[in-house]
C-alpha cells in the first residue's frame, strides 16, 4: 500500500515559474493523510515558495526544498546541507563572468541576486514568490549557501554540458529546468531526501510513489516503487520512470493521485 506520495512542481504539477495550483489537490492531500499517506513537495524552489504554493494544507505537507538541500515537516527542519564555502564562492565568480547567465544563491529562507534585470526580479516574486534578497554582492553577505543556480534566459541546454563537467567533481550539478542549472553538495538530491523521509517515516520503496519531469527528479524516481514521468517529461525521464502520467496542464500528478485515492478506499 502506498503510504508516501513525493511530487515535483515546475513542470510536474504546474507550469514553470507559475504558482496557481488546481485546488482540487488540496483536498487529495488531505483525503491522503485521512488515510495514512504522507505528502511531500519536492523541487528546486525555495522554501517559502513551496510553503505559500500549499499554504492551505502546510501542516500536512513535507516540503522538500532547494533539490533535497533543505527539507522542512510542518514547520522543523530536519535536513540542511550546507556547500563548501570556499568552492561555492569560486563558482559564484565564475557564474559572474558567463554572457546571458544571472546568479541566484540560496540560504535556507532567503534567494540572493545580484541581478538589475527588473523582469527577472518580477518573475523571482511574483512568479515562484520566492523571498527574495537583491545585493551588490552576495559573498559579502557571508551566510550558509545551500544551492547556487544559472538562469539563461535562452535556454542552458547548450551550456549544460561544460559547465557541469567543469563542476562535477566539487558539486552535484544538475539541469533543472530549460532555463536553471542548479548546484549543490552531494549530500543534496531529492532522491537523498525521500529515502531519509522513509527512514523517519518507516516506509518501504515500494509504499513510496513519485512524480516528475526533468532531470533533477531521477534520483526521486529511482527511490520509489511507483514511479511516474508526467506527459511533458524529458526522454530520459520517461525512460527511468516506471509509469507515464498525463502532462501538467492536463493535470496529469492529480489525476494519478485521485485514482490512488479510490484504491484506498
Amino acid at each position: 500500500m502506498i503510504k508516501l506520495v513525493a511530487t515535483d512542481i515546475d513542470d510536474t504539477l504546474l507550469v514553470e515559474g507559475t504558482n496557481s495550483l488546481n485546488p482540487e489537490i488540496y483536498q487529495v492531500i488531505r483525503e491522503l493523510r485521512k488515510k495514512g499517506v504522507r505528502f511531500a513537495a519536492a523541487s528546486g524552489r525555495q522554501y517559502s515558495s513551496i510553503r505559500k504554493l500549499f499554504e492551505p494544507v502546510i501542516d500536512q505537507v513535507i516540503c522538500v526544498a532547494e533539490n533535497g538541500s533543505y527539507v522542512v515537516d510542518r514547520g522543523t527542519p530536519i535536513q540542511q546541507v550546507i556547500m563548501n564555502h570556499e568552492q561555492a564562492e569560486k563558482l559564484i565568480r565564475e557564474i559572474r563572468t558567463m554572457e546571458g547567465c544571472e546568479l541566484t544563491v540560496a540560504s535556507f529562507d532567503v534567494m540572493y541576486v545580484e541581478t538589475k534585470d527588473q523582469a527577472f526580479l518580477d518573475w523571482l516574486i511574483n512568479g515562484y514568490r520566492n523571498d527574495l534578497r537583491v545585493v551588490e554582492d552576495v559573498l559579502a553577505e557571508n551566510v550558509p549557501i545551500n544551492k547556487v543556480s544559472i538562469y539563461r534566459r535562452d535556454g542552458v541546454r547548450e551550456i549544460a554540458d561544460p559547465v557541469i563537467n567543469r563542476w562535477k567533481e566539487i558539486f552535484k550539478s544538475v539541469v533543472a529546468g530549460a532555463v536553471w542549472i542548479d548546484f549543490m553538495d552531494y549530500r543534496a538530491d531529492k532522491g537523498i531526501a525521500l529515502r531519509m523521509l522513509q527512514r523517519q517515516l518507516h516506509i518501504d520503496r515500494e509504499e513510496t510513489m513519485a512524480f516528475g519531469d526533468n532531470c533533477n527528479d531521477l534520483g526521486m524516481l529511482a527511490s520509489a516503487g511507483e514511479s511516474y514521468a508526467i506527459g511533458n517529461a524529458r526522454p530520459e525521464v520517461k525512460k527511468a520512470a516506471k509509469y507515464v502520467a498525463d502532462t501538467n496542464v492536463n493535470d496529469g500528478v492529480l489525476k494519478e493521485l485521485k485514482k490512488l485515492l479510490e484504491h484506498l478506499s
